[in-house]
């Protein structure tokens, strides 16, 4: 993947325009219940016809990721009363506080010598009559998607305080066919459904894709041969690998979030144990051993110390807690029903789960010592959830009586549930990391 180049823009005859008594625009989105920012984005001024178009498609871009985030409302650009012509004026503040505005976007888009792009905007908070961020971004113009998802980003932090997640991937399970013959295939696409692409052919059955922590690796179960085994592929070679031929059945993989190892679960014997896997000398360590018991889904804490996994060995299905070397087990789930599929938190602050009880699926969020359970969405079922790169977004996937099957994303605060939109059925998402890091 090509880099973007990006340099801060600071605009200093504007600094002067705020005063000391003027409150800096923030969007606190820890609370329950907030009230999307109006924002005003201006088309990217350009002078010539070519680059204005990929202007005009970059603002709709951003516009869509801030206005799907739930936290912003993008203003339509029919009602604006000032015409930005230049990314480097000064708005007229009072004309857009006349339309309500709180934010607002300016910026322009040139074409240089050597045929890349150079993308520049501005973000300004409209009651303080100040600039609040500004960049720069130099690349291809194939690459204009991209650089529109870093644009939300940086608005999204510099509103809320916390990092963006639109310049990321989803790869998840591709699903068709009839209920008892379905295919299954590895897809991949941005976070907002487009440069969708399938990356395996549908010939074997294929379960629970995972990003690596460079989201250029995903790790994978299939049935090629009839034998389930994890596959490592490398999304820009297309090159893989299995994992190791293992005596039972190996499935639910998951990279640690430095990279370096991969826990999984392998049935045999009438049990299943969980085991991490070295990925640079292919050590296999065993870390449970409960004869009898189901033990999977095993999920790293961000530090590597921990993992949270659901087990059976309290007479019912249960999430627990475990040291990285396979001690000091602890239950920390003890609500009404069964819990599984556990995902530790990027921000390391929360584990989401499944949960079963009275005949409904439930997507939920705990503390990482139990606490505070909440659920989020409640359907016939759901599973599956995966975290956004930031920590504060989960997506999931429900499947109706119909044996539908859609993928769905939630605030952790429990609003703005969405349908993602795909192709064709889906499930089994994973969410990777921002892919500027």
């Amino acid at each position: 993947m090509k880099p973007i180049v990006t340099t801060l823009l600071f605009l200093c005859a504007v600094c002067s325009l705020a005063t000391p008594a003027q409150a800096v625009l923030h969007l606190d989105i820890t609370s329950g219940n907030v009230e999307p920012l109006p924002i005003a984005i201006t088309n990217l001024a350009s002078p010539d016809a070519n680059t204005a178009q990929l202007g005009h498609d970059i603002t709709e871009v951003v516009s869509a990721d801030l206005e799907r985030s739930g936290l912003f409302r993008p203003i339509e650009q029919s009602a604006f009363i000032e015409k930005i012509t230049s990314g480097d004026a000064i708005p007229r503040f009072p004309d857009w506080r006349q339309i309500n505005a709180q934010a607002l976007v300016t910026g322009s888009i040139t074409a240089n010598a050597d045929g890349k792009i150079k993308v520049a905007f501005r973000l300004w908070d409209v009651l303080g009559e100040n600039q609040m961020a500004g960049k720069e971004f130099n690349s291809t113009d194939v690459n204009w998607r991209r650089v529109a998802h870093l644009m939300a980003d940086e608005i999204y932090k510099r509103i809320t305080g916390e990092d963006g997640y639109f310049d990321s991937r989803i790869v998840y399970v591709a699903e068709s066919g009839n209920r008892k013959h379905r295919t299954k295939r590895l897809a991949i696409m941005d976070q907002d459904g487009e440069n969708h692409k399938f990356l395996t052919d549908g010939s074997q059955l294929v379960l629970t894709p995972r990003f690596s922590p460079n989201s250029q690796e995903i790790l994978y179960m299939s049935y090629a041969g009839r034998q389930p085994r994890v596959y490592l592929r490398d999304l820009q070679t297309g090159q893989e690998e299995s994992l190791g031929s293992f005596q039972g059945m190996s499935f639910a993989p998951r990279f640690s979030y430095d990279g370096n190892r991969v826990v999984m679960s392998i049935a045999r014997g009438g049990s299943t144990q969980i085991y991490s896997m070295d990925l640079r000398g292919r050590g296999l360590h065993q870390l449970t051993n409960t004869p009898g018991i189901i033990n999977t889904s095993p999920s790293y804490s961000p530090d590597g110390s921990k993992i949270v996994f659901n087990s059976d060995r309290g007479g019912s299905q249960q999430l627990y807690v475990m040291d990285a070397s396979g001690g000091n087990v602890n239950r920390i789930s003890f609500g009404e029903g069964k819990y599984a599929t556990p995902v530790w938190s990027p921000r390391g602050d929360l584990i989401a789960f499944t949960k079963i009880h009275g005949g409904q699926f439930y997507i939920g969020v705990m503390h990482t010592d139990g606490s505070g359970e909440r659920t989020l969405s409640q359907s016939y079922l759901e599973e599956g959830p995966t975290w956004s790169p930031n920590g504060r977004v989960l997506m999931f996937y429900r499947q109706s009586r119909s044996g539908a099957t859609k993928l769905y994303s939630v605030d952790i605060t429990g609003r703005n549930l969405r349908q993602a939109v795909t192709p064709m059925d889906a499930s089994d998402p994973a969410w990777s990391p921002r892919l500027g890091k």
